[in-house]
């Protein structure tokens, strides 16, 4: 009898690759990210943070962030060197999505797709092959693992394309161009190609190509035969994201991701070139050693996965339960894989009034907030209504009586012109935060349609 889907078996090698690219890759973002000071500037020099709804509790933790970030380099290391690689895995995922949600002003869709990973990884045995784990511990070591920890991974990264792929079939990607027609010419100085970016063909192609390439590469990635072309894609595909916009390390978390699709044998000449280079004894002749999970054990961890997938399948429609437009209200945008959509802009003015003697006085957003926070938080409803609470509690603790906090806030969305974004006769102040729609966001007064 031909064994089930979850009774089938693979090298582990694809495992391994996967946890030592994604363990040095995220090693070399904090790197960066403290070489260019950007933990100073970022979560220290800020007076005041945008919190996620529901975790408020976490924050910057003042000079010891630097120490969360020391935590998250030397566990990315470990992961990669699959050293106490369980808890390792568990510490990367716990100081990284810490980091994530210490201020939402710095939210990018590859950090989301990194906590994801990075929590599969504590329960995937990324750690049983190729690793110091393994050579520390002989009995530990397994060449091969069920199929359905690889697919896992191999699932997880086809969702992030996949549905980047649907956000993109709206009007204004696919009918309008835009955002590119907006950002595309901001780039003709590039050598070569650059004065090609003045034309809004040029736009077309591109929006067109993102969509059919996010829909349709994780089919190809698939395929044995169409393998190869489609990863020449993904790599063109991201070192031109790359090159063209400021999105850090996406593109290159991609690119790695991207080979677990890859075969096993594929998987593991590359480790054999690593152990040559290291000189280490090669596994050409080395048992078959499966890992085996105990039948309760294994039925915990697949209904976890499958209720880890079902939220990821569903999270990204959130945005139907609200009843107007996503890109302008921005209700259930985040965590949704929606990358590059918007060329959003805005400017928003506080007004503080004292409810006792009814004096006005208008903020001074930069005396609160770094340039990225008041950029990103002109544009965004719930951060705007946490500044305005902020605001409310500063100034009563400056002896203004029960502050009332009002916003004149301008808005453009892709081109279009500027238009009031909140009700600027709604006291801010004395609205809740919630995940209930915002009835003090005023119309769009246009239509983006399309998923």
């Amino acid at each position: 009898m031909r064994p089930s889907y979850f009774q089938t078996y693979t090298p582990a090698a694809p495992l391994a690759v996967f946890r030592v690219a994604f363990g040095l890759l995220i090693l070399a973002s904090v790197v960066r990210f403290w070489a260019k000071g950007w933990i100073d500037e970022l979560y220290l020099q800020p007076r005041f943070f945008f919190p996620y709804y529901g975790f408020e509790f976490i924050k910057p933790l003042g000079p010891y962030t630097y120490g969360l970030f020391a935590v998250c380099g030397v566990c990315a290391l470990l992961v990669a060197l699959g050293w106490h690689y369980r808890l390792a895995a568990m510490g990367l995922f716990l100081s990284f999505t810490y980091t994530e949600l210490m201020d939402k002003s710095t939210y990018l869709n590859h950090y989301y797709f990194v906590s994801l990973a990075a929590l599969l990884l504590v329960f995937l045995p990324a750690g049983n092959y190729f690793s110091l784990d393994a050579q520390r511990q002989p009995a530990r070591e397994h060449t091969h693992v069920p199929r359905w920890t690889v697919d896992a991974l191999r699932l997880l990264v086809g969702i992030v394309y996949f549905y980047a792929g649907l956000a993109k079939l709206n009007s204004d990607w696919l009918l309008a161009a835009q955002p590119l027609r907006i950002w595309l010419p901001a780039k003709n100085d590039l050598p070569l190609v650059g004065s090609l970016f003045n034309y809004p063909i040029t736009a077309f192609v591109f929006s067109w190509f993102g969509a059919i390439y996010d829909l349709t590469v994780p089919f190809f990635l698939l395929n044995r035969l169409t393998r190869p072309f489609a990863y020449a894609a993904v790599v063109v595909f991201h070192v031109l994201t790359a090159i063209l916009f400021p999105i850090g390390m996406f593109p290159y978390v991609m690119i790695v991701a991207a080979l677990i699709f890859f075969p096993p044998e594929w998987h593991e000449r590359l480790l054999e070139r690593v152990r040559a280079v290291f000189k280490r004894p090669s596994a050409a002749q080395q048992p078959a050693t499966p890992l085996v999970y105990r039948p309760r054990v294994q039925l915990a961890l697949v209904t976890g996965l499958a209720l880890f997938f079902v939220v990821q399948l569903l999270v990204p429609f959130r945005y139907a339960l609200y009843p107007r437009e996503l890109f302008w209200t921005e209700e259930g945008y985040r965590f949704s894989w929606r990358v590059m959509l918007m060329e959003k802009m805005g400017q928003v003015e506080f007004k503080v009034v004292d409810s006792a003697t009814g004096r006005t006085r208008r903020v001074n957003n930069s005396d609160h907030l770094s340039v990225l926070q008041e950029k990103m938080m002109a544009t965004q409803a719930d951060m705007i209504l946490q500044f305005a609470h902020y605001l409310r509690d500063y100034y009563a603790a400056q002896g203004v009586h029960q502050p009332q906090i009002y916003a004149d806030t301008y808005v453009s969305l892709n081109g279009r012109m500027g238009r009031a974004y909140i009700d600027p006769t709604v006291d801010l102040a004395r609205q809740a935060e919630s995940f209930a729609p915002k009835p003090w966001i005023l119309p769009f007064d246009d239509e983006i349609s399309g998923l």
